[in-house]
């Protein structure tokens, strides 16, 4: 059943990925994004259908809810490049928590919303060795998985206030296309695409959990669709771990020349998870998704694009 869906942070990366396939799938569409960290032109929706906002906005929050009686509403609106919030940490905190409150403050006060899904993220689990489920304790180690493990305490008691159902997704290592933060993989890209040969980068063994963004968009819809009642919690990984050594050699085997890395000093965290790698049985088991895209697919998508990389 087609919805009307508002989907926050709609102009960033994995937003505008959602956008696209929902939008395609045949959701009419609203974003809010104020465009701090996304792009316009990465939010696939008509003028009309876009709301220039800052979610701390309360009483525009609440405005654009009764202008648009949204049915599903999706919170993925955020400060989340670690660096960043590590040198802002009271404007990520800011932003995460109290444009959450703001959102869902709206969310409740509007009739018409029968589901939220609300981004969290893996950064909420501490440092631990193979695949993490959702029961897993909690354990940020820097103030992003610190404000996001608030907003799921924040979600839980919107459900526990409205009983409207919510679902936290956690996502792990996002991959593909429109990428606005200099991760890893979208590092790489901009050095390849620029010609380099030998790769200045940091730490080249932890090892992380990479999921395409069309995948995460066909995970949430599948959430949302499979009517989960309550209150709950599901991780959105492949269920695969790639070190950087790993990502390196898939972008080889599809440039088809050989590639060197050079550790870049200023590059390496002094801190840093040897693993990061979601349990996704429980997705799985509900929805019955399963992941398409294999790092070697997205990489080879990557390396054709003439987008500018994370402008």
């Amino acid at each position: 059943m087609k919805k009307r869906v508002l989907i926050t942070g709609g102009a960033g990366f994995i937003g505008s990925a959602l956008v696209k396939f929902l939008a395609e799938k045949g959701h009419q569409v609203y974003v809010v994004d104020d465009l701090s960290f996304g792009r316009r032109e990465l939010a696939a929706v008509a003028d009309e259908w876009f709301l220039r906002m800052d979610i701390r906005d309360s009483a525009g929050m609440q405005r654009a809810f009764d202008a648009i009686r949204p049915q599903w509403v999706l919170h993925l609106a955020a400060v989340h490049f670690i660096p960043y919030c590590n040198q802002h940490p009271a404007l990520a905190a800011d932003i995460n928590i109290n444009g959450t409150i703001s959102v869902l403050d709206a969310a409740a006060a509007n009739a018409s919303v029968e589901q939220v899904f609300v981004a969290s993220t893996a950064a909420v689990y501490p440092i631990a060795g193979g695949a993490l489920g959702e029961a897993h304790p909690t354990g940020p180690l820097d103030i992003y998985g610190t404000t996001k493990l608030a907003c799921e305490r924040i979600a839980r008691d919107f459900h526990g206030t409205t009983g409207k159902p919510t679902i936290v997704g956690r996502f792990f290592n996002a991959f593909g296309p429109n990428e606005t933060n200099p991760h890893l993989i979208p590092e790489i890209q901009r050095q390849v695409l620029a010609g380099a040969r030998t790769l200045r980068l940091g730490n080249l063994d932890p090892k992380r959990d990479f999921i395409h963004t069309e995948d995460m968009g066909r995970a949430m819809e599948a959430l949302l669709e499979a009517g989960v009642n309550g209150f709950d919690t599901f991780n959105i990984g492949r269920g695969i771990e790639y070190s950087v050594r790993e990502i390196v050699e898939a972008f080889a085997r599809q440039l088809g020349e050989p590639l060197a890395i050079e550790v870049d000093p200023a590059r390496v965290r002094k801190v840093e998870r040897m693993h990061l790698l979601a349990d996704v049985s429980k997705l799985k088991a509900r929805t019955g998704w399963a992941p398409r895209w294999d790092i070697d697919e997205g990489v080879a998508t990557l390396l054709r694009s003439d987008r500018p990389v994370f402008a």
